[in-house]
C-alpha cells in the first residue's frame, strides 16, 4: 500500500504536519506522522526509515532552524524524501538555506507549502497507481474550475 510518511523534527512542527497530512487525505493517500530529530535522536531517525522504506513510500520531512533532518533521510533511503521546512518568522526565511544547499548524492525535493508538498508527494506515487492518477487529474480539474468561477465572477461584477 503506497503511503506518506511524515517525519518531524519536533512537536511544534505537529500543526504544519496536520495541513499535510489533511491534504492527503482529501487526495486520497494515507500517511503516518512520525517525530525525530537527526541532531538529537539520528538513530531513532534511521529507525524510522528502516521501518517503512521496504513499502512504496514517500517521505515528507519537517524540519526548521538547521534542517539536518531532510538531508539524513534522503542519505538512508532509497525512496523519495520532500523536505517541507516550516516558516519562521524568527530568522526571516533564512533557515531555508540549510534544506537549499546539501553535500553531493544527497538530493531532497524542496516543496514550501504543506499542501504542495502533499500533492509532490501523490504525484510521484501516481507513477505506479491509476487511481492516484485520477486523483490527482480531478485535483487539477478542480483548481482550473475555480480560477474560471473567479474570473467569470470578476468579469461579470
Amino acid at each position: 500500500m503506497a503511503r506518506v510518511i511524515i517525519i518531524m523534527g519536533s512537536e511544534s512542527d505537529r500543526d504544519h504536519c496536520a495541513k499535510i497530512a489533511g491534504a492527503l487525505t482529501r487526495l486520497g493517500v494515507s500517511s503516518v506522522m512520525r517525530i525525530a530529530s537527526a541532531h538529537k535522536v539520528p538513530l531513532k531517525a534511521l529507525d524510522i526509515v528502516r521501518e517503512y522504506e521496504k513499502d512504496p513510500v514517500v517521505f515528507i520531512t519537517v524540519a526548521g532552524r538547521s534542517n539536518a533532518l531532510s538531508g539524513f533521510v534522503d542519505a538512508n533511503t532509497v525512496r523519495p524524501v520532500i523536505a517541507c521546512p516550516p516558516y519562521s518568522e524568527r530568522f526571516a526565511g533564512a533557515d531555508i538555506f540549510s534544506t537549499l544547499r546539501m553535500p553531493s548524492g544527497v538530493a531532497p525535493m524542496l516543496v514550501l507549502e504543506p499542501e504542495e508538498s502533499a500533492l509532490a508527494a501523490v504525484k510521484i506515487l501516481a507513477l505506479h497507481d491509476a487511481s492516484l492518477l485520477e486523483a490527482v487529474k480531478n485535483h487539477q480539474e478542480g483548481k482550473r474550475a475555480e480560477i474560471e468561477r473567479a474570473d467569470s465572477g470578476i468579469r461579470n461584477t
